[in-house]
């Protein structure tokens, strides 16, 4: 009873992995033993992956904690401002004219908002009237809300954490995006160097082997 040829079998995820490890730090005896056809221009690309690989992971959990650690900051800077700023609603007077703000036509024309007059209460109950942003299609007699500080003016409003945690995430991403060029870039380059050593390598094995086999030359082929 015949049997089929058994196709070749793939070393598992966890072997491979050593293998290249072990070619990386340059265990000569045991990847020669296990592998002969390795030359020393394979063990360098194994060992410039490697430190990419590892620059990769320390970078991007460097990236992770710079995010998280600046997403605490800012979330303890939004604290202390909602600490001194009070929320209140203004009542909407009437929208600026062009020619009060000193705007010119463009900035006026397309701009979702524009100075408008309003009129607030101030911690202390003191009516305030003044001028802040207000979206442009704000009626007049409508509220909007309003920030001020202890002394009742306006003032930017505190950051949300639904902000905090986009604009974290958003540096994160651009921040591991950054790395993983600069990463892959730098291992681009040591490969195409290391590919034009083993073309060099090869060329110069080949023109003092080719004669021999070719039989160009009457020396003697070496064992």
């Amino acid at each position: 009873m015949s049997s089929s040829p058994r196709s070749a079998r793939t070393a598992p995820l966890p072997r491979r992995a050593g293998r290249h490890l072990r070619r990386a730090l340059g265990r000569r005896r045991t990847v020669q033993r296990r592998e002969p056809l390795a030359r020393p221009v394979d063990r360098a690309r194994s060992r410039a992956w490697l430190v990419a690989g590892l620059a990769l992971v320390v970078g991007l959990a460097g990236v992770v904690t710079a995010a998280v650690l600046g997403y605490r900051a800012a979330g303890r800077t939004a604290e202390s401002e909602r600490g001194r700023l009070h929320r209140t609603e203004a009542l909407v007077l009437g929208k600026l004219r062009t020619e009060e703000t000193g705007a010119g036509r463009w900035s006026g024309g397309y701009q979702k908002r524009t100075d408008t007059s309003v009129s607030w209460t101030t911690p202390e109950g003191l009516a305030r009237t003044g001028t802040v942003e207000a979206p442009r299609s704000t009626a007049n007699g409508s509220t909007i809300v309003l920030w001020v500080d202890d002394d009742g003016r306006p003032a930017t409003a505190p950051a949300t954490r639904l902000g905090l945690t986009v604009g974290a995430v958003c540096v994160g991403l651009a921040g591991s995006a950054t790395l993983s060029a600069l990463i892959g870039g730098a291992l681009a380059l040591r490969l195409r160097f290391l590919e034009r050593r083993a073309d060099r390598a090869w060329e110069r094995s080949w023109a003092h082997w080719e004669p021999r086999w070719s039989g160009r030359t009457s020396q003697p082929q070496d064992d």
